[in-house]
């Protein structure tokens, strides 16, 4: 997979700006899980999600855009935080493991874990005709 940074942090290019800011989301998500990431690593976004909550403020929001822009500019810088801190090696698996669940091929699986058998019907074309190929039957 072609691995790309952007301001946030790392992504695969899923071809929408807002897919790519939601699988980084979900990447955060992922490796706030996972229990190879440092527990003070994973502090990071909770703080960073703190500064919103607390009434102490670089730029008061009585200023209509820069109240927002601040706490905006610090969630973002946490998350870049939060990733560049995690063990690169994870945040790849868990990136590509995110890439290939949205794209890849989709096989539709019977309960024993292999390949269903394609159903005829489905195959059948438009206003035809299934016929049974085995003599046997």
């Amino acid at each position: 997979m072609d691995q790309k940074q952007n301001w946030l942090g790392p992504y695969i290019p899923q071809g929408n700006f807002f897919r790519d800011i939601v699988q980084q989301v979900k990447l955060a998500y992922n490796l706030l899980l996972d229990p190879r990431v440092n527990l003070v690593t994973k502090i990071i976004p909770f703080a960073a999600l703190g500064y919103l909550i607390l009434p102490i403020d670089v730029s008061p929001d009585v200023v209509p855009v820069l109240g927002q822009l601040d706490d905006l500019a610090v969630i973002m810088f946490g998350l870049r935080m939060f990733f560049e801190f995690a063990p690169p090696e994870v945040v790849s698996e868990h990136l590509n493991r995110l890439a290939t669940r949205l794209k890849g091929d989709w096989t539709v699986m019977d309960e024993s874990g292999s390949p269903a058998a394609p159903d005829p019907a489905a195959a059948a074309p438009a206003g035809g005709e299934v016929v049974d190929d085995d003599p046997q039957a």
